[in-house]
């Protein structure tokens, strides 16, 4: 019989962590920045570092291995993976002020489509890779991550592409740091968008409020936070389930996945009310190349595809491949069908969750099932 005391314990914890979560990975990514540009690195390289970066989600992930706890972290980067399609850039094209039809640059088609070829290897190799060939592949993946963030380098530096300010994650954020970070940081502060947006203008300020010896601090404190609410989620989460009966690959899925991309979700919604489309395709893609390369690089490494408490269901992993396909045609051949394809894909994610609990097993009985 499940403790409901210890189930809301859990519950409080996990709320509280991803509060901690989201301000160390501010904090960290703010103060980074600022390092950066003191020290004299240059801006696109500090672009790279944070723009369409889950580090958030890829501490949660180390953290479940280091824990044993594999299964959720799979279900987590797909999860995460689907809702970052469906249910953040849906809203995006759902909540666009502008009813003139939407434009995507090329850099946009270009990335998407790169999302879309990465996420046909990574089902794939899910789907087929033995043990020694998904460590492997697990490695090619992360080499894959290096030469993405190296090719959008190449491109920063030609000035094809710029980094751009985002105040997203910079919202919850007190008035004192804002005031601080606005003096010292970059104006144009980088964001999940940053690798597809056309060049612009990037003006920094000259006021220094605080020694460097300061940021550097506050970088810590939040690289600090980051890894104590990612080993607070990794914990609460696979309590909850256990004390649910619900399974890890699920809970990783629906409810660890949907928190983990809150972000991602007030960044679409924010850049598609304010028709910039830029910012609203590189939110998704950005995250998704990080989670498909890097993340599961890093899982499949160190686990060679051996999951402990179960395995993704080869309808999620199809769900996850149908949506990346779907936002592709939509970018490159449906603009002007944008609004009905952002209902389409919000329904879709909605029926989505509920065949989570409704067909898609993942109680016990399925706990050893591989789709080796």
């Amino acid at each position: 019989m499940a403790n409901a005391g210890l189930i809301a314990y859990n519950v409080a914890s996990f709320i509280c962590a991803l509060f901690v979560l989201e301000f160390g990975a501010d904090k960290f990514i703010d103060h980074t920045a600022i390092v950066a540009e003191r020290t004299g690195i240059p801006e696109s390289v500090i672009g790279l570092l944070t723009a369409g970066a889950e580090w958030e989600e890829l501490a949660v992930v180390v953290v479940c291995i280091l824990r044993n706890r594999s299964s959720l972290a799979i279900g987590n980067i797909i999860g995460s993976g689907i809702s970052n399609i469906l249910g953040a850039f849906s809203l995006g094209l759902l909540f666009r002020s502008d009813e003139e039809v939407m434009v995507f640059d090329n850099s946009a088609k270009v990335y998407t489509l790169g999302m879309l070829l990465i996420t046909f290897l990574v089902v794939g190799l899910q789907a087929f890779a033995s043990f020694l060939a998904t460590r492997i592949f697990g490695g090619m993946l992360i080499v894959i991550f290096i030469l993405y963030v190296g090719s959008v380098a190449y491109l920063i530096f030609k000035g094809r592409l710029t980094a751009l300010e985002s105040d997203s994650d910079s919202d919850s954020d007190s008035e004192s740091d804002n005031e601080s970070i606005d003096n010292e940081a970059v104006d144009s502060r980088v964001n999940t968008a940053t690798p597809l947006l056309p060049a612009g203008q990037i003006n920094s300020s000259s006021r220094h409020r605080h020694s460097i010896a300061y940021h550097i601090a506050l970088l810590l404190l939040g690289f600090l936070a980051v890894l104590l609410s990612s080993f607070v989620l990794s914990n609460a989460s696979s309590s909850i389930a256990e004390e649910s009966g619900m399974s890890e690959v699920l809970f990783g899925v629906v409810f660890l996945s949907i928190a983990t991309t809150l972000p991602e979700k007030f960044i679409a919604v924010m850049s598609g009310s304010c028709d910039r489309t830029g910012i609203l395709v590189a939110n998704t893609v950005g995250s998704n190349i990080f989670l498909l390369t890097l993340c599961i690089g890093v899982l499949w490494a160190s686990t060679g595809g051996d999951f402990d408490r179960g395995i993704v269901d080869v309808v999620e992993m199809g769900v996850l491949l149908g949506s990346s396909l779907f936002m592709t045609l939509v970018i490159w051949f449906g603009a002007q069908w944008s609004r009905i394809a952002g209902l389409v894909m919000l329904v879709i994610y909605l029926a989505f969750l509920v065949l989570e609990f409704t067909t898609i097993h993942h109680g016990h009985e399925n706990l050893n099932r591989t789709m080796n």
